[in-house]
């Protein structure tokens, strides 16, 4: 089934829509189920989005708009009481229930926001993702999980020291955009660290095989694929992900890393 999404990884980071890629990959875990619909969905709620900008032009007014359309019309939140239940990381799902995950939710912000020409993107906090939105000099920080809120400095500043451990200097906080691609594994890494955790090593396995599928040159995403496969006693396809990783990975003590895995596995 990864050949439905194998056109994910033939795109430039810049042409994925972020919406659109994460309910395909959703889609492959409810066969028969129409996706037209939900495409259609997330066309009219851009629509409503585009009718409500009227004049917003700085950060904090365009999400101001994305909080209104997105959760107070719409009811998109974070699932605070089943937060871990996978269902959560499935776009399928989280349109149905308009509930998610940080990463799920923001995937929705950024998606909607870029469709009407906003500047938008998933911020790389680990634990808990973020939305960054409006014109680089007047841009805000939102919080899709918790209705879109405002993230303000010190509130980011705080963050990042319990998510860091304390290892966040004082001064202005400045936070890493993530790719399209980063912001798909992230979607991904949510759904094979859940499977993972309740003994469901053939779920987590797919999932992974979805991931290098989609995003072809994750390095960690093949490593945990041949993981998977070796201990499920799949060793050729653990020596054919190894030899992929070993093919976009230029770090010297990696490729020594690697080839080491791929040595190990010669008598095997």
């Amino acid at each position: 089934m990864t050949d439905m999404i194998a056109h994910l990884g033939l795109l430039d980071d810049e042409e994925i829509e972020l919406d659109l890629a994460a309910l395909e990959l959703s889609g492959l875990d409810h066969d028969g189920v129409d996706l037209d619909p939900y495409v259609a969905s997330l066309d009219g709620i851009a629509e409503e989005l585009g009718e409500a900008a009227g004049d917003a032009t700085s950060g904090a007014e365009q999400a101001a708009v994305l909080a209104e359309v997105l959760f107070a019309r719409h009811g998109f939140t974070g699932d605070k009481a089943t937060y871990d239940a996978p269902l959560n990381a499935d776009m399928i799902r989280v349109l149905d229930r308009r509930q998610g995950l940080p990463v799920s939710l923001s995937i929705l912000y950024v998606a909607m926001a870029r469709r009407i020409g906003w500047s938008a993107d998933a911020l790389n906090i680990p634990g808990h993702v973020l939305v960054r939105v409006g014109p680089v000099e007047e841009s805000v920080v939102v919080d899709p999980f918790h209705d879109g809120m405002v993230v303000g400095a010190e509130a980011l500043a705080n963050l990042l020291r319990r998510t860091l451990g304390g290892k966040v200097e004082d001064g202005p906080m400045r936070v890493e955009a993530m790719s399209n691609r980063e912001v798909l594994v992230r979607l991904l890494l949510n759904q094979a660290s859940r499977a993972e955790q309740s003994g469901d090593t053939t779920r987590a396995l797919t999932i992974y095989e979805r991931m290098v599928a989609a995003v072809p040159s994750n390095g960690q995403g093949w490593w945990d694929l041949a993981r998977l496969q070796l201990a499920a006693g799949r060793v050729e396809d653990a020596r054919v992900s190894l030899s992929a990783m070993l093919e976009i990975t230029r770090d010297g003590d990696s490729r020594a890393h690697v080839s080491a895995a791929l040595e190990a596995l010669s008598g095997r």
